[in-house]
């Protein structure tokens, strides 16, 4: 063996040992790659024209490249994507119909939008333009040009809700797939669309199906703004939520503040001209949304109709009180429910009028027995994926693509969570609907990162995990509906769990190949995925099969142990409160045509008592209940009657509906129609009534315009008695409909003779109209010629 060191020449120093640094040892595992990222960097869409230069050949080859989508997608993804979108459109349109006007105080103004083009400007509940609807008219917008193009029906009123339905899920899709694997995007479309409170909205004419479009559209602009810092993107987003206030007012600034601060904090460009685009996004929001306010604050009194849901005539203090803050504090003058009395003599359950009867609040609000089943499916799976992305792109670069799209969608669900579970004022069950976009982007960009990473046991742990905690709350969920479809629920059970655990033995057990544990896991991923959609689906096929009408709805079958607004009495439900929709129109009572107590409603008799149409009382009959079955306070409880039959003697009695048709209009007869219809061009009104719902039901039956005393809630002091006066000297109204003058639950003053602290200028319109014109009974209603006063 033979050695050999180095030694330098004679007289050169010799060198420093830092010069020759000892030679690097092998590491255990060197060279081998460091684990992927959960959330890897991917390549953004190419941005520029598409398609040919010119627009002839852009439309020449538009049906191509919508079929064929981005050219790094794999071919099945565009036909699966346009399968999803299709479903959805026939899911949303299917038997539209049933639910005729739908909410009819919409549906009257819509008519009168597509009458008259101030009424269309303004939102006017008639083409008289006496006083508006309590939103601004944007939402109302779309279904009265359509009913100007395919004239007054349930259809064309309904199927643009239907198609904004459609439209969001393909935008939440886009959004989803800027940054995220179609899968992702796919998986979030469909969980949108199968959202049961979702599938009830899009198919229903109230505000919140252009709201969520209009928001969700405001969610891809800001998730394209943060890629590139973009102005133009920044922009349109202001734009989008100056629309979105155009159609409810506050309600769309829920999702603003974070918005801002997430744009302030991650786009990748400096601050200060980060705040600067902020500033013009803002400006752009006040422009779009400000014109319309401006003209309607500007123009005299006297120029456009009455503000309603207004106490002063302001459309400003409608949008900071009653629409507003008073949502949120349970301040609301002329509201509903301020107040929180009941007619005496009235007994709910324990507990019934908590917080004016809106339902208890607190974290857990969202998931109780009346909500849960709406929103709250696939809610605690975005919860934890929402924390699962934020700690996975933690160390992530500040502008990151992905850690920017959760907190995007993370912001949008915890701000609108938690003020949708603490908010003291009117709160509805479909209000949740502006939930269910970030609820399925959540998941679909959760599960898109662990499908990918579940190679790796703690994520294919977590993924099934997830699915596992899905499945058990669908569990709960469908037992509440005990009652529908009771094998579902153990369906459902037993395929998620069973799904989770295949995740994980199929490739991380020992004794499974490589190509048949991917074949277990993909199969249980499918399994997965229909055990975790197939509760909201069960919902959303008996919520499409389920006529829904008046202000309230809700989705879905009856729910046990819930109550409040939107639960009195669902489909099917046996106990406290019939059957049918609440204050609205709906079913047979309870099962066999028959309620078990309480408010009778629908078609069936209740077995408790209600007052009827006359105003007496009425012990098991339970009134008429309007229109196919009004649900609620059968004729209502006019002026101060106790439904007891004792008490203070109350303004003349209604023909049906919720609450005396404050919230779910009346059914009026053929002769009615006819009776009102008779030499209507010679009057600006056909009719007066009080509240917008009782007009809305007469004006939707005749054509014509009818005038709305008092508004939604009749409490809007929208006429005078001298200004009513008036209006009959001049010949302006034809004849007024009894029966409207109502408190509701404690909203407002009392009828004539009522327990209110003093009479709405409705009710003394009532009163004096009852004591000088003779009354005549037609149907079920009491009519007033003011034509022909008492001699």
């Amino acid at each position: 063996m033979t050695t050999s060191s180095y030694s330098p020449p004679a007289g050169d120093p010799w060198p420093e040992a830092s010069n020759y640094p000892p030679p690097e040892v092998p590491q255990p595992g060197a060279g081998r790659p460091g684990p992927a990222p959960l959330f890897p960097e991917q390549p953004l869409p190419p941005v520029g024209p598409k398609g040919p230069a010119s627009w002839s050949g852009r439309l020449r080859t538009l049906p191509a490249r919508a079929w064929r989508g981005r050219a790094d997608d794999p071919r099945w993804v565009r036909p699966a994507l346009l399968a999803l979108l299709a479903a959805t459109v026939v899911l949303y349109l299917w038997g539209l119909g049933a639910s005729g006007w739908a909410n009819a105080f919409y549906s009257a103004a819509v008519q009168a939008g597509s009458q008259s083009w101030k009424a269309f400007f303004f939102g006017s509940s008639d083409a008289g333009n006496f006083i508006t609807v309590d939103k601004p008219p944007a939402s109302l917008w779309p279904m009265a040009l359509s009913v100007r193009i395919f004239g007054l029906s349930s259809w064309s009123i309904l199927a643009p809700q239907a198609l904004m339905g459609s439209a969001t899920v393909g935008v939440l899709y886009a959004t989803v797939r800027r940054r995220f694997s179609p899968l992702g995007g796919l998986l979030a479309g469909a969980a949108l669309a199968l959202t049961p409170v979702a599938t009830l909205m899009f198919r229903f004419n109230n505000p919140d199906a252009m709201l969520v479009l209009l928001l969700t559209l405001a969610a891809y602009g800001m998730v394209r703004a943060v890629e590139t810092a973009s102005t133009r993107w920044l922009l349109f987003t202001g734009v989008m939520f100056g629309f979105a206030f155009l159609t409810k007012t506050l309600a769309a600034f829920l999702i603003l503040p974070a918005f801002a601060v997430i744009y302030l904090v991650v786009a990748p460009t400096g601050f200060w001209r980060r705040l600067r685009q902020t500033l013009l996004s803002g400006l752009a929001l006040v422009l779009s949304a400000g014109w319309w306010v401006a003209i309607v604050q500007l123009l005299p009194a006297s120029d456009r109709p009455y503000v309603g849901g207004s106490q002063d005539d302001s459309f400003l203090s409608l949008t900071f009180g009653y629409n507003g803050l008073g949502r949120v504090d349970g301040n609301e003058r002329g509201s509903v429910g301020g107040g929180g009395h009941l007619p005496a003599g009235l007994d709910l359950p324990a507990g019934a009028m908590h917080n004016r009867g809106w339902g208890q609040t607190g974290i857990t609000r969202l998931f109780g027995s009346d909500i849960g089943g709406q929103i709250a499916w696939l809610m605690p799976a975005a919860l934890i994926l929402l924390v699962v992305g934020l700690w996975a792109t933690r160390r992530y670069g500040r502008p990151d693509t992905a850690r920017a799209a959760f907190l995007v969608w993370g912001g949008w669900l915890v701000s609108t969570a938690l003020i949708f579970s603490f908010m003291s004022g009117i709160f509805h069950q479909y209000y949740t609907v502006a939930l269910a976009p970030a609820v399925a982007a959540l998941v679909g960009m959760g599960v898109d990162g662990l499908w990918r990473a579940r190679h790796r046991l703690p994520y294919a742990l977590l993924l099934a995990g997830v699915l596992a905690v899905t499945a058990v709350w669908a569990f709960v969920l469908l037992g509440r509906s005990a009652d529908f479809l009771p094998w579902l629920r153990w369906v459902v059970l037993v395929g998620g769990l069973a799904a989770a655990v295949g995740l994980v033995a199929g490739q991380h057990l020992g004794g499974v190949s490589g190509r048949t544990g991917a074949r277990i896991a993909s199969v249980a991923g499918l399994v997965g995925v229909a055990a975790a959609l197939g509760g909201p689906a069960a919902y959303a096929v008996d919520t499409v099969g389920t006529a829904h009408n008046g202000s309230i709805i809700t989705a879905g079958p009856s729910v046990k142990g819930a109550f409040g607004p939107g639960s009195f009495g669902r489909k099917g439900g046996k106990g406290a409160m019939g059957n049918g929709r609440i204050f609205g129109q709906g079913g047979q009572g309870g099962q066999n045509g028959r309620g078990q107590g309480g408010f009778p409603g629908g078609s069936g008799r209740g077995a408790g008592g209600g007052t009827a149409p006359g105003g007496h009382h009425e012990r098991g009959a339970g009134g008429n209940g309007g229109n196919g079955g009004a649900t609620g306070f059968p004729g209502g409880f006019p002026g101060g009657q106790d439904p007891e039959g004792a008490g203070n003697s109350g303004g003349p009695g209604g023909p049906g509906g919720g609450m005396g048709g404050l919230l779910g209009g009346t059914k009026v007869s053929d002769e009615a129609a006819a009776l009102l219809s008779q030499d209507a061009g010679h009057y600006t009104w056909a009719a007066a009534t009080t509240g917008s719902q009782n007009a809305a039901s007469y004006q939707l039956a005749t054509g014509k315009p009818v005038m709305a005393l008092g508004g939604f809630n009749g409490t809007d002091p929208s006429l005078s008695l001298e200004g009513f006066q008036k209006y009959v000297q001049q010949g302006k109204v034809h004849w007024f409909v009894a029966g409207g003058s109502h408190r509701g639950f404690g909203g407002g003053a009392g009828g004539e003779g009522g327990e209110g602290d003093q009479q709405t200028e409705a009710a003394q319109i009532e009163a004096w109209v009852t004591g000088h014109f003779t009354a005549r009974t037609v149907g079920e209603a009491t009519f007033y010629d003011l034509t022909a006063p008492k001699s």
